[in-house]
């Protein structure tokens, strides 16, 4: 038996823009992707941060220099390099004066001795010969003293260089830190200024790339819009040639209606054959 078909087609112009969609969508899918074009990178350090690096590798460790100058301050023979260069100058002029003012009073013994006729008395020579035994002590002691005041000012001005070395190293690594802390956060801020234009520009190259997929999409979406809103425009109708087995069935089926038909007041009926 015939089999009739209908089929609702969409207009002509729709179907060629699903064909020419289908066309650029096969070119487009055939032609891959350079992902490296925006592949995530990582900005290099700036040049204030590798100072800063450097500077951490070799300028935290300039407090050495002052520890080293400052055990040359320390020990017992520090003193020496702070002893005043007019030391000895000071210690002579001073016993020069006070040899000056012992002759004059031994001066003194000997004038009132001889107002007295007693210059050639032992009891002179004593008095004298004491004097100057008392004389030499004081002289003794005073430059004792000299040198002493001269030792304990040496002493004061080697600990004062060891205190003002110790100062100096601690206080080097403070300021080379900031400075390395200075140069870092500049150099941080340099940094990310050069990631921000390489997403920038990671996100251009990324947008350029899909770009013909985006227009691609919005040109599919189009055009399944259209096609929704809009009914079909003609239908088509096929009915197609029986096959040689459906011929064969419809004669068959057509033969026993008509044997039927005309059979039918006969069934039941008997016949005598001849003998």
């Amino acid at each position: 038996m015939a089999i009739q078909e209908t089929r609702t087609l969409p207009a002509p112009f729709i179907e060629g823009l699903g064909k020419d969609y289908a066309t650029e969508l096969k070119a487009r899918y055939q032609q891959p992707i350079d992902t490296k074009m925006f592949q995530p990178g990582v900005a290099p350090q700036d040049v204030l941060q590798t100072q800063a690096a450097s500077l951490a590798g070799t300028g935290l460790g300039g407090y050495e220099p002052y520890i080293t100058q400052a055990g040359a301050y320390s020990g017992p023979d520090a003193y020496q390099a702070f002893q005043s260069p007019y030391q000895q100058q000071v210690i002579d002029k001073t016993l020069e004066e006070y040899d000056r003012q012992a002759q004059i009073q031994q001066q003194g013994i000997m004038d009132a001795a001889t107002r007295m006729n007693a210059l050639g008395a032992g009891r002179t020579g004593v008095q004298l010969s004491e004097y100057q035994a008392g004389s030499d002590r004081n002289r003794a002691l005073i430059n004792a003293q000299l040198l002493q005041q001269g030792y304990g000012q040496a002493q004061q001005g080697a600990q004062t260089a060891f205190g003002q070395q110790m100062n100096l190293a601690t206080t080097q690594p403070g300021l080379v830190g900031q400075q390395i802390g200075a140069m870092g956060q500049v150099g941080a801020l340099q940094q990310a200024q050069a990631q921000a234009q390489l997403d920038q520009q990671r996100e251009a190259n990324r947008m350029a790339a899909y770009e013909p997929w985006e227009r691609l999409q919005a040109y599919g979406t189009g055009i399944t819009g259209i096609m929704g809103g809009m009914p079909g425009q003609y239908q088509w109708s096929n009915v197609p040639n029986p096959t040689p087995l459906q011929t064969a069935l419809g004669i068959g089926a057509t033969a026993g209606g008509i044997y039927g038909n005309v059979m039918g007041p006969m069934r039941g009926m008997v016949y005598d054959r001849p003998a």
